[in-house]
């Protein structure tokens, strides 16, 4: 399929903003693939995919968790947890995505997970700092961006969990993990 063949497919299925929002993280995406080296493509498919299931019935989200055997941890969170896995698994089975890289980008755009490929951390960060995010300490998570991707990634993980925390939210186990591993991989770089 062709980009305009993806959009076309994902518009009926958000509201104007996050097709807004979906425009401006492949914008990113394809913009950070090009610094980074990453191929451009696969960097579009997976953030025009991303979000595909942000809107789906939450009850038939977690019935394809239980189906497919996803991670049952995922049961109880939400749609904003819900929509990453259930977002790859129709990538797949609608859209006949099997590049896994791709499919993983979009599975873990929300969480993030320990060992992460290039792809999944441009679309990560791209997802959090596209043109229409607007947030404190998002120009300084732009600027980090376009130096470092890893150090951009941290940033991003970050970033997310301290708002986790100042609003007293729940943080998936995945994301604490994520968050582990780049400590970890930071300390060890020096």
């Amino acid at each position: 399929m062709e980009r305009e063949q993806y959009l076309a497919a994902i518009k009926p299925r958000m509201p104007e903003k996050r097709y807004i929002h979906t425009i401006g993280v492949m914008e990113t995406a394809i913009e950070l693939a090009t610094l980074y080296g990453e191929d451009e493509k696969k960097a579009e498919i997976a953030a025009i995919l991303h979000d595909i299931a942000k809107y789906a019935d939450i009850e038939w989200m977690e019935k394809i968790v239980h189906d497919e055997e996803l991670d049952a941890r995922l049961i109880g969170w939400g749609s904003e947890l819900l929509h990453g896995p259930v977002g790859a698994y129709i990538a797949e089975s609608e859209f006949g995505i099997t590049d896994e890289d791709i499919l993983n980008a979009i599975r873990f755009h929300t969480t993030g997970r320990v060992g992460m490929s290039r792809l999944e951390k441009i679309i990560f960060v791209a997802d959090m700092i596209e043109p229409n995010r607007k947030f404190d300490g998002v120009d300084r998570l732009r600027k980090k961006a376009m130096k470092n991707l890893d150090k951009a990634m941290s940033a991003c993980v970050r970033h997310t969990l301290a708002f986790l925390i100042d609003t007293k939210q729940p943080i998936y186990p995945l994301s604490i993990e994520c968050y582990n591993d780049m400590i970890k991989r930071e300390d060890s770089e020096g």
